[in-house]
């Protein structure tokens, strides 16, 4: 059936500089009324009916926030739901990864292409944090389709996977646990370093510690997680709200740990089992200078800037094991392997299962929602070279009978 064309309404005509145009006025989005001319009927007809697509799309477009303004109503109604913690980690990769490349767009706008470009530079994080902000794209695309801001997500089909792998850290091995106690006995490091492998509580579990989860003088002596450490512009806040219901756990201590927090507790004059100079828990970057004391320790390659008579000069130092650094004496390079404040609780728990600890009883200490992450993540082979399983496999197979071979095979 063919398509009736519109017909072509009577136009009033005005003469401008000697020249007769057609003239019509109509109703812009702002509810003004403006004048549009033409030389023709048709023409002028034409001209309205794109001004008129015009204006509709404005009046939409009024009515639909840009993808800034939206992210920022979203993550408000996500304080409500989630940890704090949570929404800082959110706020955060919204801002960077959202909003910095599409914020000036209109979420009805946004293409399937839109978000696959903004995802191009997070494809060079991790992919831990590329899978995090794929999901944020997701949830907040899915919400405005629920709120009717938009007919359908522009997510939909864009993959999940992307992002670099995340390089594993293998637990420390006996030697490497004592080399780096050695190394950092006395620094302000070492009772960090000390619950983190006697205890493989989480590192906001650790700096949000105080003396009175720790009861050095019960029959079993053991710490309670109860507190945890988070940063908010470098300003710490310590909260009851833990990363699960599972991390409320206590935990029993060690000898060797007990008697390194007896002596903490004797020295200490704060609420805090690792606080700052005065007192308090460590703010973010005051935490990196303690860690610091490790990492000048290490072999690890690392560049200095300084400045002389007002130029930057950049050096590199490349550390050789067993020397003394240059610029400090008292500080020797004697270790030839990297440590994070996760591998300390990583080595925990791996001690743990090797020692033939049962999945449950791990999945406890370890404050795991289940026993199946706990085996997934952590169960891998502490030793991998003869000489270290060779004790192993003696020890497997040193009560069993030896077997003869049949006569026939050679």
């Amino acid at each position: 059936m063919a398509r009736r064309k519109k017909a072509i309404p009577q136009y009033g005509t005005v003469m401008l500089n000697g020249i007769e145009y057609y003239r019509t006025r109509i109703e812009d989005a702002d509810g003004k009324r403006v004048a549009l001319y033409a030389k023709t009927a048709e023409e002028l007809f034409e001209k309205v009916e794109e001004a008129k697509r015009q204006i509709e799309e404005a009046i939409f477009r009024r009515s639909t926030p840009t993808v800034a303004e939206y992210c920022e109503k979203w993550l408000v109604i996500q304080s409500g739901r989630i940890r704090s913690t949570t929404l800082v980690d959110y706020t955060s990769k919204v801002k960077n990864y959202i909003v910095k490349p599409l914020g000036d767009k209109y979420m009805a706008d946004v293409t399937a292409d839109d978000i696959k470009l903004a995802l191009v530079p997070v494809a060079e994080k991790s992919s831990s944090v590329y899978k995090s902000v794929n999901m944020l794209y997701k949830c907040i695309f899915d919400s405005a389709v629920e709120s009717n801001v938009i007919s359908h997500s522009p997510c939909l089909g864009i993959s999940w996977k992307g992002g670099k792998p995340k390089k594993e850290r293998e637990a420390l091995t006996d030697e490497q646990a004592k080399r780096l106690l050695s190394a950092i006995k006395g620094l302000p490091p070492y009772v960090f370093v000390m619950i983190g492998l006697y205890a493989g509580l989480r590192r906001e579990e650790i700096l949000g510690l105080q003396w009175d989860c720790v009861h050095l003088d019960a029959q079993a002596p053991y710490l309670s997680v109860r507190r945890a450490w988070h940063s908010e512009h470098n300003r710490p806040v310590i909260s009851t709200e833990l990363k699960t219901p599972a991390a409320r756990r206590d935990v029993p201590l060690p000898d060797q740990l007990v008697k390194c927090l007896r002596e903490a507790k004797k020295n200490s004059k704060s609420d805090f089992v690792v606080a700052n100079r005065d007192g308090g828990p460590l703010s973010y970057t005051q935490f990196k200078r303690v860690w610091q004391y490790i990492v000048t320790r290490s072999t690890k390659e690392r560049t200095y800037v300084r400045y002389i008579n007002g130029q930057k000069i950049t050096k590199t130092v490349t550390p050789v094991l067993g020397e003394k650094a240059a610029h400090n004496g008292n500080v020797v390079y004697s270790l030839d392997f990297q440590v994070t404040p996760h591998q300390l609780r990583h080595t925990y728990i791996t001690n743990l299962i090797h020692a033939s600890v049962d999945p449950k009883t791990v999945q406890y200490l370890a404050g795991h929602e289940n026993s199946q992450i706990t085996m997934d993540i952590y169960a891998k082979v502490k030793y991998n070279k003869p000489e270290q399983l060779l004790s192993v496999v003696n020890g497997a197979f040193s009560s069993r009978p030896l077997v003869a071979p049949p006569e026939n095979m050679g």
